[in-house]
């Protein structure tokens, strides 16, 4: 993630300060949301990895703020793909951008306080963030409805979302069987262990979602202007 955390700020200081004539400021607004969310994640992610044995309290901030990450880099990939996606639509978009960010906010608040990192309220966290992951299945059948299966893959980079999606899954299916270091004890221990494994996933999964939403973004600068 440290690397994914240095090349994704960079990206974001290249893309943020080109001329208003090759990107406009709209364009820069959602696309900063994404980047924001990465650079955020992963940047809390390698922190916490590197102080989490410094002290407990130190540990447990950061442990929370890595949580924290997670919900922001979810909520900064949704904006760009809804605001290209319901681009002529604005109620839709309004709607699902407040769904995502209720959600998003609801996260990080029981990730953050001490009260809701009681064993009973686990089910609630892992609930918070399911549907915090999930919700976008709603507004992407909705685009499918509404403009239809070939417009969703060439139009609106659900391939590509689809993709983003398997990755974050294989990571996270990786890490919670614990592969390969439950086939190989102590073989692992420094090296290509199942954690390394899921961040390279994430890093590997938020890279496709760029590639998608910039393949989205250029699509509607060639469209042209909505039609009322």
């Amino acid at each position: 993630t440290t690397a994914g955390c240095i090349a994704f700020s960079g990206i974001a200081v290249y893309f943020l300060t080109r001329p208003s004539i090759e990107v406009q400021w709209q364009e820069k607004v959602v696309f900063a949301a994404f980047f924001l969310g990465a650079v955020l994640c992963m940047g809390f992610s390698f922190i916490f990895h590197t102080v989490y044995c410094h002290s407990e309290r130190v540990g447990r901030l950061f442990n929370k703020l890595d949580y924290c990450g997670i919900a922001l880099l979810t909520m900064g990939s949704f904006v760009p793909w809804l605001y290209y996606s319901f681009y002529c639509q604005l109620s839709p978009k309004i709607i699902y951008l407040s769904l995502i960010s209720v959600l998003g906010t609801t996260a990080i608040v029981v990730s953050m306080f001490d009260k809701f990192a009681a064993p009973q309220y686990r089910p609630l966290r892992a609930g918070v963030f399911i549907a915090l992951g999930l919700s976008g299945v709603i507004p992407a059948l909705h685009y499918v409805i509404l403009e239809g299966f070939y417009s969703a893959i060439y139009h609106a980079s659900m391939g590509w979302l689809v993709l983003m999606a398997l990755l974050y899954i294989t990571g996270a299916v990786i890490y919670a069987v614990r592969f390969p270091e439950r086939l190989f004890p102590g073989k692992f221990d420094l090296w290509f262990q199942s954690h390394q494994i899921f961040h390279v996933f994430v890093v590997a999964a938020a890279f496709v979602h760029f590639h998608g939403i910039s393949e989205i973004a250029n699509y509607r600068l060639t469209a042209g202007d909505c039609i009322a």
